[in-house]
C-alpha cells in the first residue's frame, strides 16, 4: 500500500555525495569544483590536498564521500573513478549590518553554498 519508491537518479555506475551549507560564497567555491572536474579522483585528491584554499578541506570530504559512497554502496572500483560532475549551488544568506559614516549602513552579506559531486567508473584504457 505504500507509494513505490523513486527511480535511481544516476546510472549503475555512477555515486554522489552532497555538502550542504558550506561557509563560503558560491563563486569561491566554483573555483574549486573546476579544479577537480573531470579528473581521475586520485589526482583530485592530490589537487585538494595541496591547494591553498580555505574551504579546499571541506571540498575534500565530500569528494571522499562520494568515493566511499562508490565503494561501498554500490560496488565499484576506487582506481577507475573520475570525478564526472562538481556543481555548485546557492544556499542561504545572512545579512548582516556595519554602521559607516553620517549615519548610513553598510551591507554585510554572509552566503553559504551547497556542493555535489558525481564520480563514475570508467573502463581502463586497453593497453
Amino acid at each position: 500500500m505504500s507509494k513505490k519508491g523513486r527511480e535511481r537518479a544516476l546510472g549503475d555506475n555512477e555515486a554522489k555525495a552532497v555538502a550542504r551549507m558550506l561557509r563560503v560564497s558560491p563563486q569561491k567555491l566554483n573555483l574549486l569544483a573546476q579544479l577537480i572536474r573531470g579528473k581521475k579522483v586520485a589526482t583530485a585528491l592530490a589537487d585538494l590536498e595541496f591547494s591553498r584554499k580555505r574551504i579546499a578541506r571541506e571540498v575534500r570530504k565530500c569528494l571522499e564521500s562520494a568515493i566511499a559512497n562508490a565503494e561501498n554502496n554500490h560496488d565499484l572500483d576506487v582506481d577507475d573513478l573520475v570525478v564526472v560532475q562538481a556543481h555548485v549551488g546557492k544556499a542561504l544568506v545572512i545579512k548582516r549590518h556595519m554602521p559607516r559614516a553620517r549615519g548610513r549602513v553598510g551591507r554585510i552579506f554572509k552566503p553559504f553554498s551547497n556542493l555535489t559531486i558525481v564520480v563514475r567508473e570508467v573502463e581502463a584504457a586497453a593497453n
